[in-house]
């Protein structure tokens, strides 16, 4: 009888969480905290009209490849009730956090104040498109991609007025996706990048995969220039002016320059930012009110190969943080975050291409004493029937022989090699182990030795010396250049002062090199070069490196015209 009437009665009230925002980080949140408590009372306040949808689904219904617009709503008010017992108040824009009072307020669509007590609070505001100065103009047929109602307009205006030529500025994963879906609409499409290649996350090298599949689908790609103005006409852009002074004739402008963080509502509430413009959360979501959290886009998540906090405004690592915010938020406890890796994948057309980790441009910013393997290799067994040729990048460390990162380009088969670089580099692991790593196999799935045991045995013999790689675009004055390929590759693919001497013809006709002269050797992709290094060195010539990717990389030095 004692202890009931010790018993604060405020510990009987139901734990009340609020979360401001759906999609993939809140909505996660708020259906791990039901699971986690079957009493709490959990409220989604959401300021547009829709609290959950597939945002990365957006340009597969553009262009009709995801047929019903239904399909891209994950879950409605009415699911969170039903299932759940969880409020969604769409149309409910929060305008302030009172952190001592612990409520929110805000106002609704109709003009309706409201507000709403806490005792945890989940904030889930995401991101928004960059609105670039050029593109603030009135025009009704310049749209960026972001929400269903940016879909769902730009859906409309092509009812009305059927365009034959577009422009999309900005190559990145929402703009190549765009490009695709439009170009398969046969409208002629112009890609206007203002880095000096598309998909940033890649090396110049990987890159240069994805514009010669974007040309040869008839995209012309401009890169390495800014948008100055779009000319309009009639509340309508006619043209893209490009700080090179051309213009390009445009009926349809799609602007995709990249996000940034929504925290206006956050550090109106006093609650801190970080260096690169997303909110400080710790292990656990938690900003420094630990009954406030914070997840996805808008926040800063520890990188694993940078060893600090950046922004990395991926679904993946947002819905996993929602979860996680949601649990401790009841508990008290959960499991870490963890660190983000990056991983990230885009198609365009017939091919996939993406990265986890860092790239070599990253990595010589952060002064990282690193190596590059790119290795080329068919994605299942050559012998069985649809093997398609997958180009895979690996960088690693020096010293400590860590795999940092890794890129992949292919028609099949690069998700997959992603994947399991993607966890070795959470769990910190090295070259040697990556080559150990038992993998599945069978003729239609991989094979025995998989390009990723492939690209780990490369990097291996690199950094024993045994050749050592020479990157893709050194440049070869100085070294007695060796090109084993055949005469017919060779007429198709000159190298200018090479030496040739086919590999088959190696084991007689080594003699009639220099053993005294740094040697490099090459063919279309490294692979037979690396079997006549390894004879070289096996004769006593003391320098020999091998070309790393061959001629079928170097050639991708330069421009294509």
């Amino acid at each position: 009888m004692k202890e009931s009437m010790n018993v604060d009665p405020q510990d009987k009230l139901p734990l009340r969480i609020v979360i401001i925002g759906g999609v993939a980080g809140g909505a996660s949140a708020a259906t791990r905290a039901r699971r986690c408590n079957a009493d709490a009372e959990i409220t989604i306040l959401e300021k547009g009209p829709v609290v959950s949808f597939a945002n990365c689904g957006l340009p597969y219904h553009l262009g009709g490849e995801i047929k019903e617009r239904a399909q891209l709503l994950v879950a409605t008010p009415e699911l969170f009730w039903n299932r759940f017992k969880i409020r969604v108040r769409t149309g409910h824009k929060v305008t302030k956090i009172d952190r001592n009072a612990k409520t929110v307020t805000g106002r609704t669509e109709a003009g309706q104040e409201f507000k709403v007590p806490y005792d945890k609070l989940i904030l889930a505001t995401g991101s928004q498109p960059v609105t670039p100065e050029f593109a603030r103009l009135q025009a009704e047929n310049v749209f960026q991609l972001w929400t269903l109602d940016d879909m769902d307009r730009i859906i409309e205006y092509l009812k009305k007025r059927p365009c034959k030529k577009a422009t999309v500025i900005g190559a990145g994963f929402v703009g190549l996706e765009v490009v695709e879906q439009l170009a398969q609409q046969d409208i002629a499409v112009t890609l206007v990048e203002k880095l000096p290649q598309v998909l940033n996350p890649l090396d110049p090298e990987m890159a240069k995969l994805i514009e010669l599949e974007l040309k040869k689908h008839q995209v012309r790609v401009i890169k390495n220039v800014s948008v100055e103005a779009l000319l309009s006409s009639n509340g309508r852009v006619t043209a893209v002016k490009l700080d090179s002074k051309e213009s390009i004739a445009s009926e349809l402008v799609v602007v995709g320059a990249g996000v940034r963080p929504r925290t206006e509502l956050a550090t109106d509430a006093g609650i801190e930012v970080g260096s690169t413009g997303g909110v400080i959360v710790n292990e656990y979501g938690q900003t420094a009110d630990p009954d406030v959290y914070a997840v996805g886009d808008m926040t800063e998540v520890m990188h694993g190969q940078l060893g600090r906090r950046i922004r990395v405004p991926l679904a993946g690592p947002a819905n996993r943080a929602g979860r996680l915010a949601g649990q401790h938020a009841v508990h008290g406890a959960s499991i870490e975050m963890g660190a983000v890796q990056g991983t990230s994948i885009v198609r365009v057309f017939g091919l996939a291409a993406g990265a986890t980790g860092i790239n070599e441009k990253q990595c010589r910013l952060e002064n990282r004493d690193h190596r590059a393997a790119i290795i080329q290799a068919p994605h299942h067994a050559s012998y069985f029937p649809g093997a398609k040729n997958l180009t895979l990048k690996l960088i690693y460390e020096v010293g400590t022989r860590r795999v940092l990162g890794a890129q992949a380009i292919g028609a099949e088969g690069v998700d997959k090699r992603l994947d399991v670089i993607a966890t070795l580099l959470h769990f910190g692991g090295t070259v040697d182990d990556l080559a150990t790593l038992d993998l599945a196999y069978a003729p239609p799935f991989g094979s025995a030795k998989d390009p990723i045991h492939m690209a780990a045995f490369v990097a291996q013999n690199d950094l024993a010396f045994a050749p050592e790689l020479l990157a893709y675009d050194a440049e070869l004055e100085g070294y007695q250049v060796v090109d084993v390929r055949t005469a017919a590759e060779i007429e198709k693919l000159p190298l200018p002062g090479a030496i040739h001497i086919p590999v088959d013809d190696f084991p007689e006709r080594w003699t009639e090199l220099d053993a005294g002269k740094p040697t490099v050797v090459v063919c279309h992709s490294a692979k037979r070069a690396h079997i006549a290094a390894c004879l070289l060195q096996g004769k006593g010539f003391a320098n020999v490196k091998n070309l790393t990717g061959g001629m079928s990389i170097r050639e991708l030095k330069e421009d294509s015209p």
